[in-house]
């Protein structure tokens, strides 16, 4: 991976994580950083920190996140929904 890939990437992660802060201020960065940005990873750490189920926090967590994919990955996304209609 080429470093304007890598500090693409790098640049999302931390805008998700800003946002995920922002939303659960109780997450600390350190903690974040040891996600290394796996979704399922910060959400165990949403319901450590405040209790609640998934369903409490899955939708809110999923929208952050879908809203820094690339606009190719959301094509890819939305074709494949549309095929399993």
């Amino acid at each position: 991976m080429n470093s304007s890939n890598e500090n693409m990437i790098k640049g999302k992660w931390l805008e998700i994580k800003g946002d995920v802060q922002k939303a659960w201020g109780k997450l600390t960065d350190d903690e974040l950083e040891k996600t290394k940005g796996d979704m399922k990873s910060i959400g165990g750490l949403i319901q450590q920190k405040y209790g609640q189920e998934q369903g409490a926090y899955g939708q809110k967590l999923e929208e952050i996140f879908k809203r820094f994919k690339s606009d190719k990955e959301n094509t890819v996304d939305s074709i494949k929904t549309s095929l399993k209609k």
